[in-house]
């Protein structure tokens, strides 16, 4: 695969040079047919495309096809992947030298949808609930970028969340199908810091709380009654399926934890780290995730917890 080079280039100084990364097309050999020979280890990403598995992991991108893995050749393990459940077959993957990356076929070639970012490490992406042509990128020291037509151009469109006293690099990001009360949704974000959110019309950030975006402005401070997320841990990935926004997944530190009520509320599921998480688009009680415990699914929202079908040693 053919690779930018790594720019860690603020958007600041991108705009005030006149800079831009020019993306070049990218075609990558077809799936191959046989399980990979590397035992699957850890996942960097897992994401669904459709009722198939994608797992970025040390040595490479493999998919899941139900039956098998197979190795897409020939592709770097990204550090986000993003899908959406009514365009199957396309996948958006973002790495750390600030490429990225869509296929359209399943992962079987790949074409430049980075024309205007500005090179810095890809930390996360998400397409928008609603409208999938609509993607966001956070990048790492600057914010959060939109592109409107499938990665043709991109725009910057909010700096990032300013939690404790300082700004924090958006780790994981989520477009949440919930009205915000400013005609537009939610855009959920995981951070060192904890977690936050704000509308898709960008106009600030703020705290998860109930009611809509104008009632959290009138009310100031968030209620002290909600079961929150533990105080002082990072909000490492969030994840959740389109169709059902209440329902949100976080993984942190301390375990994976649920809200079903739009990160109000949280309950802890699983006191084990996970470090990968992917929820089915379908349904929402299918989560596969990667921890100590290795690759595991479950069909139940996390409530219990079997072994999936890893790649075997050659």
């Amino acid at each position: 695969m053919t690779a930018l080079t790594a720019r860690a280039l603020s958007r600041r100084r991108v705009l005030s040079s006149g800079l831009a990364v020019l993306g070049a097309t990218i075609l990558v050999p077809g799936i191959a047919r046989s399980d990979p020979s590397q035992t699957f280890v850890a996942a960097s990403v897992l994401a669904f495309d459709g009722s198939a598995i994608l797992a970025a992991t040390p040595k490479g991108l493999l998919r899941h096809d139900g039956v098998s893995w197979a190795e897409l050749e020939g592709v770097e393990a990204p550090n986000t992947l993003t899908t959406h459940p009514t365009r199957r077959g396309v996948i958006y993957a973002g790495w750390q030298d600030g490429s990225l990356r869509r296929s359209e076929d399943s992962g079987e070639s790949w074409t430049a949808a980075d024309a205007g970012l500005p090179g810095a490490p890809i930390l996360s992406l998400t397409m928008a609930a609603h409208a999938p042509s609509t993607l966001y990128a956070s990048l790492e020291g600057d914010g959060l970028w939109r592109s409107e037509d499938d990665g043709e151009t991109w725009a910057f469109v909010m700096d990032r969340p300013y939690l404790g006293g300082a700004e924090h690099d958006v780790l994981s990001l989520v477009s949440v199908a919930n009205e915000t009360g400013m005609g537009g949704i939610w855009l959920y974000a995981g951070t060192q810091a904890g977690l936050t959110r704000v509308p898709d019309c960008f106009c600030r950030w703020q705290d998860v709380v109930a009611g809509d975006a104008m009632d959290a402005l009138v009310a100031g401070d968030a209620p002290t009654d909600a079961a929150t997320l533990p105080s002082g841990e990072p909000v490492e990935i969030l994840a959740l399926a389109p169709d059902t926004p209440e329902r949100i997944y976080a993984a942190l530190p301390s375990g994976l934890w649920l809200s079903m009520d739009a990160g109000v509320n949280w309950a802890q599921l699983t006191s084990e780290p996970v470090t990968s998480l992917a929820v089915d688009p379908i349904d929402p009680l299918h989560v596969i995730a990667v921890g100590p415990s290795g690759l595991r699914l479950s069909h139940d929202g996390g409530a219990t917890w079997t072994s999936f079908d890893q790649p075997k040693d050659s």
